[in-house]
Order: C-alpha cells, then sequence, then structure tokens
C-alpha cells in the first residue's frame, strides 16, 4: 500500500485530514475513557479501601469459574467480564494499523495488544486496583485481534468500493 503524502499514512481511511484528526481524537478518547475503566470506576471495583493483592496466573480459570456460576454470579458479571475483557481492546486493535504502518501485520497487533494488557494487569497488580488475571490478558488480547480483523475488514470493503489496491 502506498503512503500518501498528504497525511503520512497509506491507511485509505486517513488520506484526508479530516479523517485523520477524528481518528486522533477517537483513539484519545478510547485510551481515556479506557484508563477510567481499569484504574478509578467505581462501578468495576476500583475505588474499594481494602487493598489486597488479587491475582490469576491459571488460564482459562476464571473465564470457567463465570461460565459455570453464571446462574449465581448474573449474567451481567459474565457478559461484563468476558464480553467486556474483548470489547475494550477491540478499538485497540482497530486504531493501531491506522497509525502504525507496522502494525498492518496481524503478529504486531496481537503483539502489542497482549502487550498494553499485560501492563495494564501489572499495574492493577502493582497498585492493589482490580486484579491481575492471566484470563484477562487472554480475553483483551483477543479483542484487540478482532479489531485487527474488524480494520482489514474496513479497508478491504474501502478498497473494493474505490477500486483502488
Amino acid at each position: 500500500m502506498a503512503v500518501d503524502k498528504k497525511s503520512g499514512t497509506g491507511c485509505p481511511l486517513l488520506q484526508k485530514k479530516p479523517h485523520r484528526v477524528v481518528s486522533i481524537l477517537l483513539f484519545i478518547i478510547y485510551f481515556l475513557v479506557l484508563f477510567y475503566f481499569l484504574f478509578f470506576s467505581e462501578e468495576m471495583g476500583r475505588t474499594y479501601t481494602e487493598r489486597a493483592y488479587h491475582y490469576n496466573l491459571v488460564p482459562f480459570h476464571e473465564i470457567k469459574r463465570f461460565l459455570t456460576h453464571y446462574k449465581i454470579l448474573g449474567m451481567k458479571a459474565v457478559l461484563l467480564n468476558i464480553v467486556g475483557n474483548i470489547a475494550a481492546f477491540v478499538p485497540f486493535g482497530l486504531f493501531l494499523p491506522i497509525f502504525s504502518t507496522r502494525c498492518r501485520k496481524f503478529f504486531f497487533t496481537a503483539f502489542y495488544s497482549f502487550e498494553l494488557s499485560l501492563l495494564v494487569e501489572l499495574i492493577q497488580l502493582i497498585t492493589k486496583v482490580g486484579s491481575f488475571d492471566v484470563d484477562d490478558i487472554l480475553l483483551n488480547t483477543l479483542g484487540g485481534i478482532f479489531g485487527y480483523l474488524f480494520y482489514r475488514l474496513i479497508v478491504s470493503l474501502w478498497t473494493k468500493k474505490n477500486g483502488k489496491k
């Protein structure tokens, strides 16, 4: 894909400056909202006063627990944990290849989604806000991958519609 000289990007979605500005603003808003929910949201249990280390290092343990005990925990808790962790990183996987030509390759977007999720989980562990959960890392990474696939779909449809390769 050729790099557009005006926008400095090869992404066909950002070849016009207004699209690039809107994308940057949306990405900043996404990060601010994500940061709030991960570290400050009372609804997510981030402001409790009893600060203790909570962690899960066994892959699929919490996912299995949520699916097995959904009647006790409630469907809202199950959806918030499983679907919410995936959905939280879909925008990251979508925006990353828009802003970085390197991330137009699947591996890099998946890897950076994993890295950001690991960083978030480590911060939560160190600050005792939330809990370190390996399942969250897996689900967040999956969300980044879904965002990347959505990006590829959008670019493919855009390219077909406009007849450019």
